[in-house]
């Protein structure tokens, strides 16, 4: 009876327990399946939803093109470009597949055995194992910021990889997941985010065109790219590098004999490490992108979820006007003269103090507009603390034409070494199209920030007195027409200057020869306030004051206004906004932005060519004569137009140049007016500033592919009715040698 009663029992507890058994194990799944939902319905984090798998997310740089379109530059906020899988090169989808995952192509997203063993590894054997498959890499390379070093958030984040891989697999080819990989995968140093960036920064080439060893060192990077950088641990880079051709071997992507020629190579690096700076016309760019900024809003152009382009992240394409080569020219044009002529600048400071006397307060509005004075103001330190903080001496990068300086000096030496510096700004445009071709906005980007083509505005000088002897031709003034060239007083002004060309003295013959004199004279006659209006009509969007002393230049203007003012007199009087933006379109292609330029009918056709026919005569033998005589500075024979300029005291010296197919701008001068040259002969337009714009259009004019003529101005429609040709006419107004006209182009109020 016992005996059966134990049985019984026996029999009763099996029962039981088996129920227990499948009522945990039915509880574990169901408990399993609802944590996998919690994680799908993103719980415990969010997960990508199905229009962010069909469209994810990646920092994309923009990148700027130019008319013939090339590569000008990248805006990013990490320097990441996409490639299609035909532009990878097989070594490298074969290093990475051996390497990460070799069963990539028989899984759907989770290598189970592979999670198993990496698992087993880790927790029995504490050793540690990668068990991602590349498409989990990739899940947490598009959606995750980081990996997460708490161990239950990582196991979170290693759950939601897991079923966002499979949704992966379930959206693309394994093709396209490669792709996708390569194309957001971090390389560590230097911004290089994606293949296309890595293989240009370690080997200055294209990914299609790497080798086997050379992809891969690059997946080799990939498990650790501190340890494994070439640059840093080169010994650690061929070890890895080696390990990943054994890979690709074993895995028969590579023979022995292919794979041991591999591995007896050097690294071979090539380092070109980008920079925000990096690339031809970086003042370009930078002003570009701001205005990018100002169009974008001001046209509320959004992306499809009505949030805000972000041009560092979303892999824009800007199309510009900017040639390329016609930027490399106005580059390697300013820095040919600038060099020169900072040698003779720096000369003249030799055994002089420039910061004494007023020039004291440039180095205390240096150091308050400093960033290194913005921050340890927010740390709360005085004034005094602060003064005493640029007196300690720091390790210093300074600029030199022969490259950059690593040094010891104190920020306030700093200060004083980079005023001394001339600037300088180029911008070349088309007058008929409004088409920027060049701007160069300072001598070093890396090291001057500050545009000078467009957001610098500096006093004009004589370039401004075309606009007066415009004014007077639009009002029926003939180019002929004599008037006084002496000292007079008009109420309380009573301009300075020389007189060159004879009084009186013909319109044609006082802007050939920039006379003070005729052009106050002038402005009188016409009144101020019509030469201002007009100024303002052809393009100049700073403060014209109507004063006479503008006839003379007392305003300031940006480069980028006045040549698009000048421009206006080679387009028949039309005023065409200068154009820096052509289209923009978003990474798929889809044009998002279109320039439509405004155009103003700003001056008479045939006052305008009146004007350019003056203009000429500042080329033929006037202020601006070198570029005929002298074989250095062009010795050109080409009908060409201009206008040199130069400030009291000679701190700013400009020239601006017209053709018929380019209108060029050039000013020079110090960041600030009190550093200046000492004398006219060094610091006028026609010596600081012109030789810059002859440099640059003789290699315009040797580029045979650059489509700009020679030819001469074509007459307005209609032809003329006034003559232009004053030796019709009985007076004769001498003519000074090039000697007198060189030093006569003072501003003088």
């Amino acid at each position: 009876m016992k005996r059966e009663s134990k049985q019984k029992l026996t029999e009763v507890d099996i029962k039981r327990y088996t129920r227990n058994f499948w009522m945990i194990l039915c509880s574990i799944v169901i408990l399993g399946a609802l944590f996998l939902v919690s994680v799908r319905l993103g719980v415990f984090g969010k997960l990508p939803s199905f229009e962010e798998l069909e469209n994810p997310k990646s920092n994309l740089a923009s990148e700027i093109l130019t008319d013939d379109l090339q590569v000008l530059g990248r805006y990013y906020k990490h320097n990441r470009s996409n490639v299609k899988y035909s532009e990878l090169s097989p070594y490298l989808v074969h290093a990475l597949v051996s390497t990460e995952d070799k069963r990539f192509y028989d899984h759907a997203g989770i290598d189970y055995s592979r999670t198993i063993t990496s698992a087993i590894y880790t927790t029995l054997l504490n050793r540690k194992q990668g068990g991602s498959t590349i498409t989990q890499q990739l899940a947490l390379n598009l959606f995750s910021e980081r990996r997460e070093r708490n161990t239950f958030k990582r196991m979170m984040q290693k759950f939601q990889e897991w079923i966002t891989a499979v949704r992966l697999e379930r959206s693309y080819t394994k093709e396209e997941i490669i792709t996708m990989y390569f194309n957001t995968v971090d390389f560590g140093a230097y911004n290089t985010f994606g293949i296309k960036s890595a293989a240009r920064t370690y080997f200055d080439t294209t990914p299609d065109k790497l080798t086997p060893e050379q992809a891969a060192m690059l997946v080799g990077m990939l498990k650790g790219t501190y340890i494994y950088s070439p640059v840093r641990f080169p010994e650690n880079s061929m070890k890895r590098r080696n390990t990943v051709l054994n890979n690709m071997i074993d895995q028969n992507f590579l023979t022995k004999e292919e794979g041991q020629k591999a591995k007896e190579q050097e690294l071979g690096l090539k380092l070109r490490i980008a920079n925000y700076g990096e690339g031809m016309a970086p003042y370009f760019r930078a002003v570009l992108k701001e205005e990018l900024k100002k169009e974008f809003k001001r046209l509320s152009i959004t992306k499809a979820d009505g949030t805000p382009y972000d041009l560092d992240r979303d892999g824009l394409k800007v199309y510009t006007p900017i040639n390329y080569a016609m930027q490399q020219y106005a580059e390697e044009a300013q820095r040919e003269w600038m060099e020169k002529l900072q040698r003779d600048f720096d000369r003249q400071y030799r055994n002089t103090d420039p910061f004494k006397g007023e020039n004291a307060k440039l180095l205390v509005s240096g150091m308050r507009r400093s960033d290194r004075y913005r921050i340890l103001k927010e740390a709360g330190m005085s004034e005094e603390e602060i003064k005493q903080e640029f007196n300690k001496k720091a390790p210093m990068t300074l600029f030199t034409y022969k490259g950059n300086v690593d040094t010891v000096m104190t920020p306030m030496d700093s200060i004083r070494y980079n005023k001394l510096f001339l600037q300088n700004a180029v911008m070349s445009m088309e007058p008929k199209t409004g088409y920027i071709k060049a701007w160069v906005g300072g001598i070093s980007f890396e090291h001057f920030k500050f545009d000078h083509v467009k957001l610098a505005q500096r006093q004009v000088g004589s370039t401004a007195k075309p606009f007066t002897y415009a004014a007077a031709i639009d009002n029926g003034y003939s180019p002929c027409f004599p008037v006084p060239n002496h000292s007079r007083t008009y109420g309380n002004w009573t301009p300075r200057g020389t007189v060159q060309g004879g009084d009186p003295i013909t319109l044609k013959n006082a802007l050939k020869y920039s006379q003070n004199f005729a052009s106050a004279y002038v402005i009188n006659e016409v009144t101020a306030t019509t030469v201002a209006s007009l100024t303002k009509r052809m393009g100049i969007t700073s403060n014209v004051p109507n004063y006479p002393s503008i006839a003379l230049g007392a305003y300031e203007a940006s480069v980028f206004d006045m040549v698009g003012a000048y421009a206006a007199f080679v387009n028949h009087g039309t005023w065409i906004e200068p154009t820096m933006i052509l289209r923009v379109e978003d990474k798929n292609g889809t044009p998002i932005y279109e320039k439509t330029p405004t155009v103003v009918k700003a001056l008479n056709s045939e006052s305008a060519y009146i004007m350019i026919d003056m203009l000429k005569g500042v080329v033929d033998g006037g202020t601006g004569s070198r570029l005929r005589w002298s074989a250095e500075f062009g010795g050109f024979k080409n009908p060409m137009g201009g206008k040199t300029g130069t400030t009291n005291d000679n701190s700013d010296a400009w020239f601006i140049g017209v053709t018929p197919d380019l209108v060029t701008g050039v000013w020079t001068g110090a960041e600030d007016r009190g550093i200046r040259f000492h004398s006219m002969a060094s610091g006028q337009g026609a010596q600081a500033a012109l030789p810059i714009f002859g440099f640059y259009m003789k290699k315009v004019y040797a580029d045979k592919n650059l489509p700009y003529t020679q030819e001469d101005f074509p007459l307005p429609p209609g032809g003329l009715t006034r003559e232009i040709d004053c030796s019709q006419y009985q007076e004769f107004y001498g003519t000074p040698s090039n000697e007198e006209v060189l030093d006569d182009d003072r501003l003088g109020f």
